[in-house]
């Protein structure tokens, strides 16, 4: 084969076969095709798109292009949750325990964050001692004795995915369906799933600002899955604010406890709860997801869900005893509020912005590498639709670097919109797309 040929092909908008698309990425991870004919493919792709048969064939030639977890020596089905990204998704901390409690294995490989999204790696290392690598053997070992295990993305894992996304990340071709689908679900298919459930983020804090555009993603994803022979189902949520009110490691991990503990936000609540239903349902343990909703409810209530999240914490050698005292966590040394200039209703709330206070209080990352403050974050304190008074507190910002609180709070001012009259507060679960597509709002 000749690469030539298949950029030919491509931009001429012909479907290619199963075959050339595996020779191209094969040549491309071992180094046999040069960046510029890579890019140039992209491009064409970009323009042309791909059929639902070209990015299934896609997403398999990245997932065959390194390791292949085989989970088959644990027992059950197990369901692998992926989140588009967003801001105070704390939704894997909660759900890995609630569900692994409830019968269905959770077998996590999850990374860091970039940006204002936050990595789940990045939040259980605020856990103090928590071992975030897990050597093969080990994973499946925790697998199959306590039903959980989350472990920092392998190299070695769907490796054409990674050098891919670097080279669409300078060639402005990031933004194609086809290839957004086949990069998220490569990763989640070598990494062992059985069946995956996706939460499609929609939003100004979210990659897909429209439902139009979430909705093409979630379906080009159900397809995919349905293609490879990996049941798939995305459920469409809201990030016009963010999804919790905490932003940050250590503050993200304080919420979690205290919604395993029976309090907490209720939207982080409920999309957790609507994501958990859905991955009961598809592990067997649940004929419905209202079956499921109320055997997750349940477990929140009884505390079995908690005592999961110790025995997961202690297994990967975190210090459980934060589960009782918080405060063990990272804390911040300087701790600062942000009030509201005036009073009236809280009308918008600019997740994107929020996010990217926390990063530069020190909670995320500009650039791939750098160091973060695992103690460092954003309590909020109102959401849209909420009234306050003037002076009364909107969030409370945490750094360990006193010359970041002022910048901060200036980004805060200027995300949260105060107005007289009330507006209209979107819905937070959007909809659902399975194999019968798109479902409009979940009842």
């Amino acid at each position: 084969m000749h690469a030539a040929d298949i950029i030919t092909k491509k931009r001429n908008g012909e479907e290619l076969s199963e075959n050339e698309i595996a020779w191209l990425i094969q040549a491309y991870t071992d180094d046999k095709l040069p960046d510029y004919q890579m890019a140039a493919w992209l491009m064409a792709v970009f323009f042309r798109g791909m059929t639902d048969r070209e990015t299934a064939a896609l997403t398999m030639a990245m997932a065959n292009s390194g390791e292949q977890v085989d989970l088959s020596q644990v027992p059950g089905i197990k369901v692998d949750k992926h989140s588009t990204g967003g801001v105070a998704d704390t939704t894997t901390l909660v759900l890995a325990p609630l569900v692994a409690a409830a019968g269905v294995p959770v077998a996590k490989m999850s990374g860091r964050g970039l940006g204002f999204t936050g990595g789940t790696i990045d939040k259980l290392e605020a856990i103090p001692g928590f071992k975030a690598t897990l050597e093969r053997q080990e994973f499946i070992a925790n697998l199959q004795q306590y039903g959980i295990a989350v472990t920092g993305q392998s190299a070695a894992i769907a490796p054409a995915d990674g050098k891919l996304y670097s080279l669409r990340d300078v060639t402005a071709t990031v933004e194609s369906i086809p290839l957004i689908a086949s990069s998220i679900m490569s990763k989640k298919i070598a990494s062992g799933a059985d069946k995956i459930v996706l939460d499609v983020k929609v939003g100004n804090g979210a990659f897909m600002k429209t439902k139009a555009d979430a909705v093409t993603l979630a379906e080009a994803m159900v397809t995919i899955g349905r293609l490879v022979g990996r049941e798939t189902v995305a459920i469409l949520t809201n990030m016009d604010q963010p999804l919790g009110m905490a932003i940050g490691n250590s503050l993200e991990v304080k919420e979690a406890i205290e919604l395993l503990s029976g309090r907490g936000t209720a939207a982080l609540k409920e999309v957790c709860l609507e994501l958990g239903s859905q991955m009961l349902v598809l592990g067997g343990q649940a004929k419905t997801p209202a079956d499921g909703r109320r055997f997750l409810k349940n477990l929140i209530d009884n505390r079995q869900a908690l005592a999961k999240f110790g025995e997961f914490i202690t297994a990967q050698q975190g210090d459980a005893a934060i589960l009782q005292d918080t405060g063990k966590l990272p804390q911040a040394g300087f701790v600062q509020k942000v009030t509201a200039p005036c009073q009236g209703y809280i009308t918008a709330v600019n997740a994107a912005q929020i996010g990217y206070a926390a990063m530069r209080l020190g909670a995320g990352r500009e650039y791939k590498g750098q160091t973060i403050d695992v103690a460092a974050g954003i309590q909020m304190q109102c959401r849209l639709g909420q009234y306050v008074s003037c002076g009364q507190p909107l969030a409370i910002i945490y750094t360990n670097d006193k010359s970041k609180l002022e910048q901060a709070d200036e980004i805060l001012q200027q995300a949260i919109e105060i107005k007289e009259q009330p507006a209209v507060i979107p819905p937070l679960i959007i909809g659902l797309v399975d194999k019968n597509g798109f479902h409009n709002r979940l009842e």
